[in-house]
């Protein structure tokens, strides 16, 4: 073929520019154009075989050769595809997807570096010129009789095509690498480049580094491949050793028989994984391949909880595995990483538009034929496709989650305090999560047992009313309905409905606790009278008792410290005269006007004094610490706090019968910064009083 000189068939003479300033953000990804385009190359050879209309040679391998040449500055891919002809050059490569240059060109040329445009208009090969100041293609197409071709660029709209010298079916595409971009010239750059897009290309992909030593290796001779090089053959003798038998006579024992082995020339490693975990059947996959796979693809070794399998044919097709990494929350990042493939092409991570916000902790890849190369994260904001993924992921997350509960419970159990922050957030977020997972939310109770929604109601019901009460309540209500009415009919009727509309829902009150240490004496007290409670003390289960409340209306949360049940105290004595006294008392000593004094005859005699707000008014208080605008004292929010005194303690029996006493006043200070500690820590300066305070009464005690 004569050698021609033509122009690219553009309408601009700053078509490289614009692709060098618009791609460089990302400008390593011409690798995975560059690759990507081998890899369609063998595609398209395979689909020619399978009709018939190419046959491979006997050794055919399909392969990506990666050849860094840091001496030469220049960096070559080289793939044994369908290769091209001279007319297929100028179709594909010169005239840039035909016309659409032009349009390329004006809607692009004022934009800035916020999305990517390779993939638009065939522009993945012309991603070479981000980083090379000169590209040559050498090809030889599948055709018969097919001449090879090489063309070359340096950059500028023109370019030479001729005759080539390539003897084997295929592409070469040689970059000479601009001083800038030197560094893919670097081997170790190079694998890390690779290993980034290209680790599950469909396709074998091999890096080399041109003209380096050859290297070998031993393997034993019965492991030899045809295709291996062999340099020698290694004879191996017997070890052996003297050991003593049972009669104590020495004797020369093999340890290791006669081996032969051979050696050769080390065998190529492929960077890509061509049958990536994510493409089988989960029937085929152990739980160790799962695990393994996780280990390599996101570099942590500590084992995931759990994962799920995805394999979506319809309405879109979409493969991938999602993993609940194991989170230590107070040390780690809870962002986990989505890696997004194309047919096993790499596009992006971390673009949380595909998965929930709840859902942020999982670690996986998804794989999506109908995601655009060229995804971006303006694109998927807007993109009805991508919330159908973010649902479906969603969907088989509460499926996953829910079978397990049913069917794995112990497991389940044991993953539970890892994951619960996220599904609760995600009871709250998504009303649809919600709706699927709120009979799997489990409640650990204060002994450390699991209970769903509806045990904890069965657990915490009210105890029935007995026979004879309500014989007496239908008694009553019979004597009603035979006096006289001094309403009209549909007066009385009204009045019916207007209580009927008037009356609450009976609500069965579940109990929790915060923090098991701070609340330990009322986890006892309600131990004592076996009643129970479960255990809410991350930052989440504030909103989400509100919201269990809301969906649920014959539920109230409310904590174990927010009031004493009638369980927990003697109600059969009069103690209002108590009430009076040690109330004045105290509100004088405290100077605390907002403090109401109760005294009870509390069940467990060893406690002396409690401090309980109302559950409204501690939940005001969350909520307000939320905003940064927290308060220690309750009347900020209109409530109280109860300081309840135990009449059947010692020191509140002495402060009633000696209210004038010398120490009555460091009693009363003393009383209520314990029945603080036991609700909430003490802040700084009431911290400092309350130790000098107790160094000062065992100085008393001493007397």
């Amino acid at each position: 073929m004569a050698e021609k000189h033509g122009n690219l068939s553009i309408n601009s003479d700053n078509i490289f520019p614009i692709i060098k300033k618009w791609m460089y953000s990302d400008h390593d990804i011409f690798v995975r154009e560059m690759v990507s385009n081998g890899c369609d190359a063998i595609t398209k050879l395979k689909k020619l075989e399978v009709i018939g209309d190419y046959q491979f040679p006997e050794d055919y391998k399909p392969k990506i050769d990666v050849i860094v040449n840091p001496e030469d500055k220049t960096l070559k891919f080289i793939d044994n595809g369908i290769g091209m002809t001279a007319q297929e050059v100028e179709e594909y490569i010169t005239q840039i997807a035909f016309s659409g240059a032009t349009e390329f060109l004006e809607k692009y040329k004022d934009k800035t570096d916020k999305d990517q445009i390779i993939g638009h208009f065939g522009m993945g090969f012309y991603s070479a010129f981000m980083v090379a100041d000169d590209v040559h293609i050498d090809t030889l197409s599948c055709q018969p009789d097919s001449a090879p071709v090489h063309w070359e660029c340096d950059g500028s709209t023109e370019y030479d095509m001729k005759d080539g010298t390539k003897e084997t079916v295929g592409t070469e595409i040689t970059l000479f690498l601009n001083e800038d971009c030197l560094e893919f010239a670097n081997e170790y750059r190079m694998r890390e480049v690779l290993e980034k897009y290209c680790s599950f290309m469909p396709v074998e992909i091999f890096l080399s580094k041109a003209d380096a030593p050859q290297e070998y290796e031993t393997i034993d001779e019965s492991d030899l491949r045809e295709d291996d090089v062999v340099v020698e053959h290694i004879h191996e003798d017997a070890k052996t050793e003297e050991r003593e038998n049972e009669d104590g006579e020495k004797e020369v024992v093999e340890v290791s028989p006669a081996k032969e082995t051979v050696k050769i020339n080390k065998r190529p490693v492929s960077i890509s994984d061509i049958h990536p975990l994510w493409t089988k059947h989960p029937n085929d996959c152990t739980d160790e391949d799962y695990k393994e796979f996780y280990r390599k693809v996101f570099n942590d070794y500590r084992e995931p909880l759990f994962w799920i399998h995805l394999n979506m044919d319809y309405p879109f097709n979409m493969k991938g595995i999602l993993y609940f990494p194991r989170i230590n929350t107070e040390y780690d990042s809870i962002e986990g990483t989505i890696k997004l493939y194309n047919n096993q092409v790499f596009i992006a991570d971390n673009i949380k538009e595909v998965i929930p916000e709840y859902l942020m902790l999982l670690k996986g890849v998804i794989d999506c034929p109908d995601f655009p190369l060229n995804v971006s994260r303006s694109a998927l904001q807007n993109d009805g496709f991508v919330k159908k993924i973010a649902d479906y992921i969603s969907k088989k997350v509460a499926d996953k989650l829910s079978g397990m509960c049913k069917t794995d419970r112990d497991n389940y159990e044991k993953y539970w305090d890892d994951i619960s922050p996220f599904i609760k957030f995600g009871c709250i977020k998504d009303e649809k999560f919600s709706g699927k997972m709120m009979d799997y939310i489990l409640y650990k109770n204060i002994d450390g047992k699991y209970l769903t929604l509806t045990d904890c109601l069965t657990e915490n019901k009210k105890p029935q009313e007995t026979d004879e009460e309500t014989v007496k309540t239908e008694s009553s209500s019979d004597e009603k309905l035979k006096e006289p009415s001094e309403k009209g009919d549909s007066e009385e009727n009204k009045d019916s409905e207007e209580n009927k509309e008037e009356k609450e829902p009976d609500k069965t009150t579940i109990y929790y606790v915060t923090d098991e240490t701070q609340q330990s004496q009322y986890i006892n007290m309600f131990r004592e009278e076996n009643k129970d409670a479960v255990i809410l003390k991350h930052n989440i289960d504030s909103s989400f008792i509100s919201h269990v409340e809301r969906i649920n209306e014959e539920v109230k949360f409310q904590r174990i410290d927010a009031d004493l049940t009638e369980d927990l105290k003697d109600n059969s004595v009069d103690l209002s005269e108590e009430t009076t006294a040690l109330g004045d008392l105290f509100k004088k000593t405290l100077n605390k006007s907002n403090l109401e004094i109760k005294v009870e005859n509390l069940k467990n005699q060893n406690i002396s004094s409690m401090l309980t707000i109302s559950e409204e008014t501690r939940r005001m208080q969350d909520m307000m610490k939320m905003y940064g605008m927290a308060g220690s004292d309750p009347s900020m929010f209109g409530g109280t706090e109860n300081l309840v005194l135990n009449a059947n303690h010692p020191l509140v029996k002495y402060l009633f019968e000696h209210a004038d006493g010398e120490h009555a006043g460091m009693i009363c200070e003393q009383l209520y910064d314990l029945a603080c500690l036991g609700n909430k820590p003490l802040a700084p300066e009431q911290m400092t009083k309350f130790i000098n305070r107790s160094n000062e009464i065992m100085m008393v005690l001493t007397k």
